[in-house]
């Protein structure tokens, strides 16, 4: 018999919680077999939107708190005066071994700072990133850090290079993925001392990774290298505008599709091709990104997604749950440093 999967949910974290979330349980079920919920939240709120959500109501065991960290509320706030908050039982449950996995669209610093706190990092790792897929003209690549760390030093940039590479391999399932810094220019004169320093230290690295040097903004979504490396700041602006930009460019084709009726009938025409191009840039499909570094599956959903890209981020999280990504990441990075896991590690025996 399968083993039943059980992923602990913020189910107030997010613009629209907690209605995506329920809703987002309920979709991902189409797709889900043997898993269960651990819903934490309000239970007031919670407990009509599951009479409304059957499938999700017999997978679902709600875990009552008022408490929630908003979207503005400090790191440090959240650490102090969020132990009851809805993100933080739902990490403590993966801390317990109670859930596999967490899954929260709240307040991305302090789901990192609680998820770090509770859950500590690999070892050798000071700052864990957020990653992500990102659709590009020859592929997938990964994109880290997406909003994390908004300040970082070169030896954090190494580390997000080294997370990426063992997470392009595992996850995109490249074998030599291709590695390259973020930055306002190609040339190696350029850029802040962080980036030059990290790009100096992984020229000279003894370590197997093809490091291709630095990449611009347009770059990305050509697809010249598997793994993009930059600090949250500029990561997660990136991405934001990235998103923006495919919505207003389905905005204006979806406009020019329907000014005439010669365009609506070339818009019948190409109708499939159109639901092609509008599944692939679709944000949603990419939504679900993991913190690298954690010794613990932690996905952060987008905060203004839908119950669709919510179910996304579920998915993720049984995706790297289900295939031990999470544990092959902690051994390559291991194999990467120079410092093998021992058998007895390899084991489980700690």
């Amino acid at each position: 018999m399968t083993e039943t999967l059980t992923l602990s949910i913020d189910a107030m974290g997010g613009d629209n919680a907690p209605n995506m979330v329920v809703e987002g349980i309920e979709t991902s079920l189409s797709h889900l077999a043997e898993v269960k919920f651990l819903l934490f939240g309000d239970e007031v709120k919670l407990a009509p939107l599951l009479e409304n959500h059957p499938w999700a109501a017999a997978v679902t065991e709600i875990r009552h708190t008022v408490e929630a960290i908003t979207n503005d509320q400090k790191v440090s706030s959240a650490l102090r005066g969020g132990r009851n908050s809805s993100m933080r039982l739902a990490i403590d449950a993966v801390g317990a071994g109670e859930a596999a996995g967490v899954i929260s669209a709240g307040n991305t610093g302090a789901l990192m700072a609680m998820a770090k706190f509770v859950l500590k990092t690999l070892p050798g790792i000071d700052r864990p990133a957020i990653a992500a897929y990102y659709p590009t003209q020859r592929g997938e690549s990964v994109m880290l850090d997406l909003g994390a760390n908004v300040d970082c030093d070169a030896d954090n940039l190494v580390q997000f290079a080294v997370m990426g590479e063992v997470f392009a391999r595992n996850v995109l399932g490249l074998e030599n993925p291709s590695i390259g810094i973020l930055n306002v220019g190609a040339e190696n004169l350029k850029g802040n001392e962080a980036v030059k320093k990290a790009s100096a230290m992984l020229q000279e690295t003894s370590l197997p990774i093809k490091f291709h040097g630095f990449i611009e903004g347009d770059d990305i979504s050509a697809g010249i290298v598997n793994v993009v490396v930059t600090d949250g700041f500029t990561g997660n602006i990136a991405l934001k505008t990235s998103e923006g930009t495919a919505k207003m460019f389905g905005e204006f084709l979806k406009q020019a599709l329907s000014e005439s009726l010669i365009s609506k009938f070339g818009a019948l025409l190409a109708s499939n091709a159109l639901k092609k191009f509008k599944m692939k840039v679709d944000p949603r499909r990419y939504n679900g990104a993991m913190f690298l570094g954690l010794n613990g599956i932690c996905i952060k959903s987008h905060g203004g997604t839908d119950a669709l890209g919510f179910a996304n981020a579920i998915h993720v999280a049984e995706e790297l749950i289900t295939h031990s990504f999470n544990d092959r990441i902690k051994e390559d990075y291991a194999l990467l440093s120079g410092n093998p896991p021992t058998t007895e590690k390899a084991a489980g025996s700690e």
